[in-house]
């Protein structure tokens, strides 16, 4: 299991060394992203994918249940007005397209929102500062924590993000 740690760098430099002290610390490239108001320079860092910086993940679970939901709901009034022969199958094969469009529909809307964990970093961005989130193994947040907090005065911890999504 990974937590993930926030940070807030005030420029380019400091952000490029940091994450060169993250490298060094032997923390896995794909675990250090970086994030900043649109358009600013990211010249040598991980830029923050969709995964990291939108409500996709959380919009298609919910999606994925409400959608369910509404598809079982519709195959048993389905199966009583009809009378059917499956009544089961029916309840099933429609909570199982139920899930399938809802998980679609909401991660569609869900990759156009912004995440709603990281708008409190959003003025400090607009300020031009970068905001780093890395994911570190759970034995080693507080490591990683001293290491940067001691190498980097001019950062600013931000707190932890105590659920880390497996994919992104």
């Amino acid at each position: 299991m990974r937590k993930r740690i926030y940070w807030m760098l005030p420029d380019l430099d400091s952000a490029r060394r940091c994450m060169n002290d993250l490298l060094l610390a032997r923390i896995a490239a794909p675990q250090i992203h970086f994030m900043a108001r649109e358009g600013a320079e990211m010249g040598g860092l991980q830029a923050a994918s969709l995964l990291q910086t939108s409500d996709l993940v959380e919009s298609a679970e919910t999606g994925l249940l409400v959608g369910a939901g509404l598809g079982a709901a519709a195959g048993v009034l389905a199966a009583y007005s009809l009378e059917s022969a499956v009544p089961a199958g029916l309840v099933v094969a429609l909570a199982a397209l139920g899930a399938v469009l809802g998980t679609w529909f909401c991660s569609m809307i869900g990759s156009s929102t912004p995440s709603r964990r990281l708008r409190r970093f959003e003025a400090g961005m607009e300020a031009g500062q970068y905001l780093l989130m890395v994911d570190v193994p759970r034995g080693r947040v507080a490591e990683i924590e001293a290491l940067l907090a001691a190498t980097h005065p001019e950062a600013s911890f931000q707190g932890h993000e105590p659920n880390v999504p497996v994919f992104p």
